[in-house]
């Protein structure tokens, strides 16, 4: 599966066992963004583990508050920050400290996926 879905804030690819999201340029992510989230999990993962990646091209900001909901979802098993920039990482390992899930932080994208799938199979 993949599946494209723009918001006003993001651009989400849909594949089996993931989302790759990039946000927008300039957005500050705040909890009222998780409303679309979950109802992205609730259409395309539902009662199906899955793991998150962000793919921080833009910059943005990050509520620290947005994690405490994300870290409700019960079936996101793992949460992937990639970035080349120093910027977006280091602001990752704040965020880290606020999400209750696997987290992990990375310069490409084929390492994100590849992690995602070992967390998915250790999962299982």
């Amino acid at each position: 599966m993949t599946d494209l879905l723009k918001f006003d804030f993001c651009e989400m690819h849909i594949y089996d066992s993931y989302v790759i999201v990039t946000i927008n340029e300039g957005i500050i992510i705040s909890p009222k963004h998780n409303i679309e989230l979950n109802n992205v999990v609730e259409t395309y993962f539902r009662n199906k583990k899955f793991v998150y990646i962000s793919h921080r091209i833009n910059s943005y900001a990050v509520d620290p508050a947005t994690y405490i909901e994300t870290s409700k979802i019960k079936n996101l098993k793992g949460f992937a920050v990639v970035s080349k920039g120093y910027k977006a990482k280091s602001n990752a390992e704040v965020e880290k400290l606020f999400l209750t899930k696997p987290f992990e932080i990375f310069d490409d994208m084929a390492k994100a996926i590849s992690w995602t799938k070992s967390i998915l199979n250790h999962e299982e």
